[in-house]
């Protein structure tokens, strides 16, 4: 992408029009939805019924968006571009409507996944993702010699045929795992008035769920809009790095804290405290860890790594320098994002939605504070920075709530000096090498 399109004006307007199906995107999959859905599944009596009948209320409202969103492209595109002007949202409106109905299909990957997350599969969920990514870069394949504006276009539309395909691998698993007679069974008797009470629980939890889980991907779509006022390629900067920052963080405390959550949900659900802190000794330490080397080698190699990634065709040494700097701030979050994401387990495994909705909210403001704080200065390095701190009061407050003697206990082990001193002999290697390949690559 970034040797096809680059860091410019039209790279720009294809990622401000995929930021709000993105949103959304990151919202459901990474685990919002699921979080809330997951313990009333669990403590549901009708299973079936319930799950069905949580669909049908989702995707109703959703395609009612989606519609709207197509009768109003410009209205909704300028809600993202808030500095551009009528040409740019002109040329970025019809891209915008392309890309929001991919939020449709991922709703669909996104609730059969869970169902899938109750059997402990995830697999399916995991790999399905290659999907999309293999379409995108079938269309940049084919479309690569075309002008940016076709580009752009096809891209956009391979992102609607990789949801396609999402949907139709998780219906094969669903399948197989014998869950189709579920969904069968939960349309048959969707009506039922039992489950009232199980649909009106899990309705108050997820929209506090949404706001809770979701600090990191609503910071960086505000910080999409700021950018939209600073120089042309400063959304593209922010794109791009995050795309490394989040591919630690995917790999890492998304799978860790996805399968871990359901091991949680059950073990308090059955009042077994000690297999639920068990569970959480380990993830720290492994999150710890693999995020602690994240984070060094993606401060002290960042230069040479956005070189290997994308300083290519469109993709000048100034973008990498500049995408550079901002994946630099970005990392100084990750290791906080990541603990918190495990901290509030225990908090939506508690049905403490409101609580983790209320922190994120004081985090967000934190983020928004320091954005517009940091933007003129920093450009859009100053915007990463401020979602990593936001980032760090999130951990902060989340720890508070959860129960800082817990914390405690996890450090007080003999993993906390292996740690600091794997950590500062991993930063001196990663130093070194830092310095031999920056001489060999300039």
């Amino acid at each position: 992408m970034t040797s096809a399109l680059g860091a410019n004006v039209w790279s720009d307007i294809f990622f401000m029009a995929f930021k709000f199906p993105n949103l959304f995107r990151r919202i459901f999959a990474e685990g919002s939805f699921t979080q809330s859905f997951m313990p009333s599944y669990i403590a549901s009596g009708q299973k079936s019924v319930f799950a069905v009948a949580i669909f049908i209320r989702f995707m109703a409202f959703i395609v009612a968006l989606s519609f709207l969103v197509t009768l109003f492209p410009e209205f909704f595109t300028k809600l993202l571009a808030w500095d551009w002007d009528e040409e740019l949202i002109s040329k970025t409106a019809p891209l915008t409507v392309i890309n929001f109905w991919y939020l449709d299909l991922i709703f669909i990957v996104t609730f059969l996944g869970a169902l899938l997350q109750h059997k402990e599969h995830f697999f399916t969920t995991a790999f399905s993702t290659v999907w999309l990514n293999i379409a995108m870069i079938a269309a940049l394949l084919l479309f690569s010699a075309s002008d940016p504006r076709t580009i752009v276009y096809a891209l956009s539309f391979s992102i609607l045929a990789g949801g396609v395909l999402q949907v139709l691998t998780h219906l094969y698993s669903i399948r197989q795992k014998g869950l189709l007679k579920v969904l069968i069974g939960g349309w048959r008797y969707r009506k039922t008035k039992d489950v009232k009470e199980e649909k009106s629980k899990f309705s108050a939890l997820f929209f506090p769920s949404v706001i809770g889980n979701s600090t990191a991907q609503i910071a960086s779509f505000i910080d999409t809009s700021l950018a939209s006022f600073l120089a042309a390629g400063s959304v593209s900067y922010l794109f791009y790095a995050n795309r490394v920052f989040q591919l630690p963080f995917a790999i890492i405390a998304l799978a860790i804290t996805t399968a871990l959550f359901p091991a949680i949900a059950k073990a308090i659900n059955n009042r077994n405290d000690s297999l639920a802190y068990r569970n959480l000794h380990k993830a720290f330490w492994l999150l710890n860890a693999l995020l602690g080397i994240s984070v060094l080698g993606g401060m002290l190699l960042a230069e040479p790594i956005i070189w290997l990634l994308f300083e290519r065709g469109q993709f000048t040494i100034q973008d990498t320098h500049n995408t550079a700097d901002v994946l630099m701030m970005y990392m100084i979050g990750l290791v906080p994002f990541g603990l918190a994401k495990l901290f509030s387990l225990y908090l939506y495994a508690m049905h403490k939605h409101i609580k983790a909705a209320k922190i994120a909210a004081v985090s967000l403001i934190v983020n928004i504070f320091f954005s517009l704080l940091l933007m003129n200065p920093m450009g859009a390095a100053g915007l990463a920075l401020a979602g990593s701190i936001g980032g760090i009061v999130q951990l902060v407050l989340t720890v508070k709530e959860v129960g800082f003697g817990l914390f405690v206990n996890l450090l007080k082990t003999k993993n906390s000096f292996y740690f600091l001193a794997g950590m500062l002999l991993l930063g001196g290697a990663f130093y070194s090498l830092n310095q031999f390949l920056i001489n060999l690559i300039r």
